[in-house]
């Protein structure tokens, strides 16, 4: 039984009773997008990328030298781009930069490798780089340029599939086996094999890309292989011989659910209903705190419940991945309650961060928060327009 006080409060949120007038609200969004597109835009490299392995810290990130970082490089431009896009800034600044990281894109992304057998953190740079690759699409009525992105998205998703783990899906470290494989067998997780999956399955809606059915169904059985009987999702493969650990529990799973149940339920798995997918929102919302807690914290995991500080804007823009499969009339709720969440932490420079990760966290931070708001806007932006009639 969750507590009554924060049921409450999301119930007075949810319902409007403590909500600020939708047009004010709108204009919050659109002012912090606008900051959000301005850091990007400022925060560029000259190449057209993002991040670097500069800034370090007494306690880093393992990266191995230099392949990691590509990826990591690879993942923060694949988001800051889609965020820009999302944005639909008209400016022209906002159009060069995406201009700019479009040609690092075509450049950098088929180049992009397994660091080594201790690392597959390429696999976020091909599912970021595919989402970038599915709005520069859609942004084009080009022909030539539309083949052009296909043809990189399909690279990408190929490549992916190079490094599916033996036990189905993908992990990003392979660092506990004492014998590595070329084929991964080390620590497949669910939240990672859900951000493969849905970029993948974005690709192949809006461009056409061909998926193996193969690794589709392994990867999706992964998934349901570290879900408990709550739809939390456990850490890792090897986390289901401790399913009630602090991290695999509901508040340890709070940003890992969402994206899990939005792959699964893209790919037919018809447990994960519309109650599941409002029941998760709701948790998340309510419980939001726990990850707040952990926001900026130098240390992965020191938080309550085991949570990482990276995984705050994930969570956030994969919490409106889950609720955009719920009924139109269904959303505008959710859209309010996570834009009135994230809309105070912006920075004073316009980005949102949410852990020290070497240069990359500004770029990756502000790309989750721009997609996230973006769709936040445009429901908002209708259910207003609905109000007026």
């Amino acid at each position: 039984m969750r507590s009554l006080i924060p049921t409450l409060f999301f119930s007075l949120t949810v319902l409007g009773l403590s909500d600020e007038p939708l047009p004010p609200l709108v204009e919050r969004i659109d002012s912090a997008i606008t900051k959000g597109v301005d850091f990007l835009t400022e925060d560029q490299n000259q190449n057209g990328s993002w991040g670097s392995a500069t800034r370090t810290k007494g306690l880093n990130i393992y990266a191995p030298l230099p392949g990691a970082h590509h990826a990591f490089r690879a993942g923060a431009s694949g988001l800051a781009l889609s965020g820009l896009i999302d944005a639909k800034d008209p400016r022209p600044k906002a159009q060069a930069a995406i201009n700019k990281a479009s040609e690092w894109a075509s450049e950098h992304l088929p180049k992009l490798r397994r660091a080594d057998p201790t690392t597959t953190y390429n696999v976020w740079g091909h599912a970021y780089g595919t989402r970038a690759l599915s709005r520069l699409y859609a942004s084009t009525g080009d022909e030539a340029q539309r083949a052009h992105w296909k043809k990189l998205a399909q690279e990408q998703v190929d490549l992916a599939n190079r490094y599916v783990d033996i036990n189905g899906g993908w992990g990003y470290l392979d660092l506990f086996d004492e014998i590595q494989t070329q084929k991964p067998s080390g620590l497949p997780t669910a939240f990672t094999t859900a951000t493969m999956l849905l970029a993948m399955d974005e690709a192949r809606d809006s461009m056409g890309v061909t998926l193996c059915e193969k690794v589709v169904a392994s990867s999706v059985k992964s998934i349901r292989m570290q879900r408990t009987p709550d739809f939390a999702y456990v850490y890792s493969f090897p986390h289901r011989r401790a399913p009630r650990g602090d991290i695999n529990r509901p508040a340890g799973s709070l940003a890992r659910s969402q994206v899990c149940n939005a792959a699964l339920r893209q790919f037919g798995d018809e447990t994960v209903t519309d109650e599941i997918i409002n029941d998760w929102a709701e948790r998340f919302i309510e419980r939001e705190g726990f990850m707040r807690n952990t926001r900026k914290r130098p240390v992965p995991h020191e938080g309550p419940f085991k949570l990482a500080g990276y995984f705050y804007y994930y969570g956030c823009f994969y919490f409106t991945e889950s609720v955009k499969l719920l009924p139109k009339d269904q959303q505008p709720k959710h859209a309010r309650a996570i834009a009135q969440t994230i809309l105070p932490l912006q920075e004073t420079d316009g980005s949102w961060w949410d852990y020290p990760l070497y240069d990359y966290h500004q770029p990756y931070g502000t790309g989750y928060a721009l997609m996230t708001l973006a769709w936040c806007r445009e429901v908002l932006g209708e259910e207003a327009g609905h109000k007026n009639k």
